[in-house]
């Protein structure tokens, strides 16, 4: 095994533990806006590990370059409807969860 498939290694295991940290607090935490917050910044944070490794390991600079333009529109994908989410759960009283 060589160094790179190592880093590789490393940058996948931290993709999957951002994945399962954001769906962790998508189950665990009280309200809409909470689940949001952690979920679209663990599983961004997850993608990009999962991007590096991949970039790493693409065969040409294109593909490359691909999987990082992949990334990036994820990113603004995930924001807009972060807020679009956001947004009617306020608007529909605060999307808040009060336990009895």
């Amino acid at each position: 095994m060589t160094a790179l498939d190592g880093l590789v290694t490393v940058l996948l295991v931290l993709s999957v533990g951002f994945f399962v940290a954001g769906t962790v607090a998508l189950v665990r935490f009280p309200d809409v806006f909470c689940r949001l917050h952690a979920l679209t910044k663990a599983d961004n944070v997850g993608l990009g590990f999962l991007c590096l490794a991949l970039v790493l390991r693409a065969p040409t600079a294109t593909d490359a370059f691909k999987l990082v333009a992949l990334w990036l529109m994820v990113l603004v994908a995930s924001s807009a409807v972060s807020f679009l989410v956001a947004h009617g759960a306020y608007q529909r009283g605060g999307g808040r969860y009060h336990r009895p």
